[in-house]
């Protein structure tokens, strides 16, 4: 695991130089789901398998931004999915995006899933490592030096809800209003990284992205944020449901099948659960 570690620090470092330096506009290629790609996007993409490709213990990687997995070493026993740069659309108005890795053993497959991170681009670059315990490395130097390890609350008092409100249920606005009106404030910029990431240093509070009139399976992806997410923040104490169930007891027949998702501490998750099951 340190080898993989060591190759997300390294494409993490490479990636910032890339924001800071590289063409930002968009390209004449489309990802898998159809979306044009910014040249940052796929220069993101290339470093990241670069660095992989050098571990010998990887045995497969997926891409948001590719089509199909990539075979990189039969022996290797880890598969590792990732999202190059979410929020990438954010970048020409200077906002924090990031990169998310969901690592698996043996296959994709959630209950295989047996690691995760995520790294911040912000103001300072910032790294989550999740194993046994969630992580926090600050980028100095030239090296992620360790900070702390983040621990949720039972309770917060950040709401970030995805989707464009005009294709909610009316139930769930119901409930995302409930939360303001306990004295939640609304914390989304539209990247999941730098959402998830304040929820987790500020101590807790609710991320969701539902099921949506124009999305009905919802809009994130399993393997590339969905799961990867999922472990850090039960590893943290909270708690991540697909409105009823654990999101990491689902399955996955499809590198890019998405998935309705809250992420949250314990109290907020618990009032989905209360909410959503009375609409079975």
């Amino acid at each position: 695991m340190d080898d993989i570690f060591s190759a997300i620090q390294r494409s993490a470092i490479r990636i910032k130089e890339a924001i800071d330096t590289k063409d930002i506009g968009y390209s004449q290629q489309e990802n898998s789901s159809g979306e044009t790609q910014l040249q940052l996007d796929i220069k993101c993409d290339m470093i990241i398998e670069e660095e992989f490709s050098q571990v010998p213990s990887i045995n497969t990687i997926a891409s948001e931004e590719k089509e199909h997995s990539v075979a990189l070493r039969e022996s290797g026993k880890y598969f590792i999915a990732y999202d190059p740069l979410d929020g990438s659309s954010l970048i020409d108005v200077n906002l924090s995006v990031g990169s998310i890795f969901g690592i698996y053993e043996n296959s994709f497959n959630s209950k295989n899933m047996v690691a995760a991170c995520y790294v911040v681009y912000g103001p300072r670059v910032e790294m989550v490592f999740a194993h046994n315990k969630v992580k926090m490395h600050l980028l100095q130097g030239g090296d992620f030096e360790f900070v702390k390890e983040i621990r949720l609350g039972e309770k917060g008092k950040l709401n970030a809800p995805g989707g464009t409100q005009q294709n909610w249920a009316p139930f769930h606005k119901e409930l995302v209003d409930s939360f303001f009106k306990e004295g939640y404030r609304l914390r989304y910029s539209g990247g999941m990284v730098p959402d998830l990431h304040q929820i987790l240093l500020k101590g807790g509070g609710i991320f969701s992205y539902p099921a949506t009139s124009d999305a009905p399976q919802g809009k994130l992806r399993k393997l590339f944020e969905v799961f990867p997410f999922a472990f850090i923040f039960q590893k943290a104490g909270g708690d991540a449901i697909d409105g009823c169930g654990d999101l990491l007891a689902l399955d996955c027949c499809d590198v890019h099948e998405r998935a309705v998702c809250f992420f949250g501490s314990n109290y907020e998750i618990a009032r989905v659960k209360e909410v959503y099951a009375k609409q079975r």
